[in-house]
């Protein structure tokens, strides 16, 4: 097995995966890698990108299985989690979520990896595959298809909202109690999970303040974005993606809930579909075994 160039801090935790840290030109990433259980194994490594406004531990359930067999290392993206948080001035251009992955794999892994999306991070992968299919042998993308898009006509409008918000400013953090609290807030959020999960995610995009918590998260991630794709453009990325790709759909997700996804899919020519129970984080809340087999049957089946 080769030795892959990553730049971890050391841990004295207990858990089964390891805290870690990976320099950038322009900021860190943080993420955690679950080591191989199978020493002997000639998988390639498997890179795990979470959803928006999410972090790494958005993996803890699907992570462990994938690791019977080879090494996995779940990503905090910028502005999430532990990662840095992009410049003043700079936004969360999508295009800047691929090009700090395609940083990451360069000078991080010698060959090429697994990538395995949820959300978000589902689309800076298949973004990532389409235009670097040397790097990828295969792709997982779950309830995410690409980019999310608009009509060409809505760019000038979409342009004024995004400059507007960045002069204007997020406003103030607000404190919580304690963790509960916020948890109980993130349970109820945009996309709902469950207490459980809820409290298990937000610990790691929360930090101490004199009062409470706060959110760690970048507010800049909730800001408009200066600019978005069209469905052409989708179209087109999708139909560049070459690399074998395994579609999760979660039959209560958003992705069902859209009317894009079948000429999506169509679009892709090597892409296997399965339809899982679940919501949007059917990796994650509830029952994920369905989920998690498909995954792992999907990177380890060689045939």
């Amino acid at each position: 097995m080769n030795d892959f160039q990553v730049r971890a801090e050391p841990t004295t935790s207990d858990k089964a995966y390891q805290e870690m840290r990976w320099p950038l030109r322009h900021l860190t990433l943080a993420g955690l890698h679950w080591p191989a259980r199978n020493t002997t194994t000639e998988q390639p490594p498997v890179i795990m990108l979470h959803g928006w406004l999410d972090n790494c531990l958005s993996f803890t359930e699907l992570a462990p299985d994938i690791s019977a067999e080879t090494d996995v290392y779940a990503i905090d993206m910028s502005g999430h989690g532990y990662s840095g948080h992009r410049p003043p001035g700079q936004g969360y251009l999508l295009a800047d979520y691929v090009a700090e992955l395609a940083e990451l794999l360069d000078t991080a892994f010698n060959q090429p990896v697994d990538l395995v999306g949820h959300s978000l991070g589902g689309i800076v992968a298949l973004m990532y595959a389409a235009i670097f299919p040397e790097k990828v042998r295969k792709l997982v993308t779950i309830d995410s298809l690409g980019p999310m898009t608009k009509a060409p006509d809505d760019a000038p409008a979409q342009l004024r909202r995004g400059i507007a918000k960045r002069l204007s400013g997020s406003v103030g953090h607000t404190v919580y109690p304690s963790i509960e609290e916020a948890a109980r807030a993130r349970a109820g959020g945009m996309i709902p999970l469950s207490a459980g999960v809820a409290r298990q995610l937000v610990g790691r995009n929360l930090k101490s303040v004199e009062r409470g918590f706060q959110w760690r998260t970048d507010p800049k991630l909730r800001h408009p974005s200066l600019m978005t794709y069209t469905e052409s453009q989708a179209i087109a990325f999708l139909q560049s993606v070459k690399t074998e790709t395994l579609l999760v759909r979660a039959e209560d997700g958003l992705l069902s809930k859209s009317e894009k996804w079948p000429r999506r899919l169509a679009a892709m020519t090597a892409c296997t579909h399965v339809v899982v129970p679940g919501a949007h984080h059917c990796h994650l809340d509830g029952n994920t075994r369905p989920t998690a087999n498909s995954v792992r049957g999907f990177l380890t089946n060689d045939g």
